[in-house]
């Protein structure tokens, strides 16, 4: 199993293994995902906005159905010479002027959810009404004209006040069948009485239109009520993401608070526990070293060996957690200049080997030997080194093996690769052991805990270097850390130039 971590620094000290720390957040998104997936809102709930459109595509169409009912009227006069087409007019024109006086009183009331059904049916029989009136049309004939003329001029009449009222009212559903069926019935009753293949021709024909009118107004209503319901959702998922973003913004705030009163207090606690540390080492080593005369109980010896050991386990903690805490703060500076990753690694495999002596580990090392230096700062890259070394020292069983590398990498960076066989991390565990606090199963079941901070300072100092830290490891197998410098950070020696001979001076002439 390896494990590559990022190298931007303020996501190394998060804790990869615990869930998300914003549950309103990620709740609010994970419902309104699950309900944008249900499928859509039901056509009650859009009756209110869907007959506001209506009244609204009505009245700013007012004045076409006059206007067309005042030239077929026209029309119809000069051919025909028959008035009672004028009765008619005026009949269809009253109707109208009734559906837009009632469609100007709906706009100026609050339409509610509610109320909606009532004005939809007010409005429904206003068009019933203009239907009877069109009706009445169908039934008019003319003696003095040739039948197929006055045919062939009230079926384009109907044709024409079919579509246009298909077009302009589809919203209102079913308008268009409500307002032509009662001319579908009086052109049946008429030809069926008079049989005539004309009649009979323009029933069937304006019947089967109607039909067609009808679908195409049903698959208008539902794309409008369609692109209703993803303006709805649309509205709904801008405010649920307007309420998760507050929620967020408040969650930053009070993590940018804590995060202030904890840099105050490590600050002030720095000092505070500092001090009384230092003298808790100085006179705990000067007891366990009997430099003011021997102790007369072995024990106490013990127990000031005990005590300075603690003190500088503690001291060291409160060390790894200013450091910690200065790298997550972005106040952690590198004092740069050109080492040796070699010498580094010898100096602290030497300081280590008293340690790997006593649990008789073996350490060897494979190094080349021409790596030229790098730019990096050397404290921090010893650092680097030694919580590595020991790691491995400290989990590897008695008479182990660690494996250490120095050399270069595919992309002309240098790296340091420490190997050991000890028992390896599981698979699950990874995530836990490289965040901050994070210590494994085996670690906890271990003599020598640690505070859990080693790893993850590692990997911050990495990433102001622009490097990269790997982690692989197997259970019962053992476990390999890598620290990879990238290539910008080796400097390359440049062969010397060779001498020249100097230039002669050339005199300076005047005139």
């Amino acid at each position: 199993m390896s494990t590559g971590v990022s190298t931007s620094t303020d996501k190394i000290i998060v804790d990869r293994s615990r869930s998300h720390r914003n549950k309103a957040v990620s709740k609010a998104v994970r419902q309104t995902r699950e309900r944008l997936q249900s499928g859509h809102a039901s056509n009650s709930s859009f009756d209110r906005d869907v007959l506001k459109m209506y009244i609204a595509s009505m009245l700013q169409g007012a004045t076409i159905m006059p206007l067309f009912v005042v030239i077929i009227t026209a029309l119809g006069v000069y051919f025909t010479q028959d008035t009672r087409l004028l009765f008619w007019a005026l009949l269809t024109l009253t109707c109208h002027t009734g559906n837009i006086l009632l469609a100007r009183r709906a706009r100026r009331q609050e339409i509610t959810s509610e109320s909606a059904r009532k004005w939809r049916r007010l409005l429904l029989s206003g068009q019933f009404l203009v239907g009877c009136c069109w009706a009445v049309f169908a039934l008019q004939s003319c003696d003095t004209c040739e039948p197929s003329s006055f045919i062939l001029y009230k079926g384009a009449t109907l044709l024409i006040a079919l579509s246009v009222t298909a077009m302009s009212n589809f919203m209102l559903t079913p308008a268009v069948l409500v307002a032509f069926a009662p001319a579908v019935l009086a052109l049946g009753a008429k030809s069926g009485l008079s049989r005539d293949l004309l009649e009979i021709s323009l029933t069937g024909l304006f019947t089967t239109t109607l039909v067609f009118f009808n679908y195409i107004s049903d698959r208008l209503f539902k794309s409008n009520l369609r692109i209703l319901s993803y303006q709805s959702e649309k509205d709904d998922l801008i405010a649920e993401l307007e309420v998760a973003k507050s929620m967020s913004d408040e969650a930053r705030r009070r993590a940018e608070e804590a995060n202030l009163a904890k840099s105050r207090f490590l600050a002030s606690m720095s000092h505070e526990l500092r001090t009384p540390l230092n003298a808790i080492l100085g006179f705990s080593e000067v007891m366990s070293a009997e430099v003011m005369g021997p102790l007369a109980n072995p024990t106490y010896k013990e127990y000031a060996g005990d005590i300075h050991r603690s003190g500088q386990h503690l001291l060291d903690l409160i060390n790894e957690i200013l450091d910690l805490s200065r790298i997550e703060a972005g106040k952690y500076e590198l004092s740069e200049e050109a080492i040796s990753l070699l010498d580094i690694t010898e100096d602290c495999i030497g300081m280590v080997q008293l340690r790997a002596r006593a649990k008789n580990i073996a350490i060897s090392d494979q190094f080349e030997r021409q790596l030229p230096a790098i730019w990096a700062d050397e404290k921090s890259m010893r650092q680097v080194v030694l919580n590595l070394l020991s790691n491995a020292v400290k989990f590897t069983p008695q008479g182990g093996e660690i494996h250490v590398k120095v050399g270069w990498t595919a992309g002309g960076g240098q790296y340091i690769s420490i190997k050991d066989n000890g028992p390896g991390i599981p698979e699950e565990e990874i995530p836990v052991v490289l965040s901050a606090f994070g210590q494994g199963s085996i670690a906890i079941k271990s003599a020598e805990q640690g505070t859990g901070l080693g790893l993850p300072i590692v990997q911050a100092i990495l990433a102001k270097h622009d490097g990269q830290f790997l982690l692989k490891s197997k259970l019962r197998e053992g476990t390999e850390v890598i620290a990879i410098l990238p290539a910008k950070r080796v400097l390359q020696s440049l062969p010397a130039v060779e001498e020249a001979q100097a230039v002669a001076r050339k005199r300076k002439s005047f005139a």
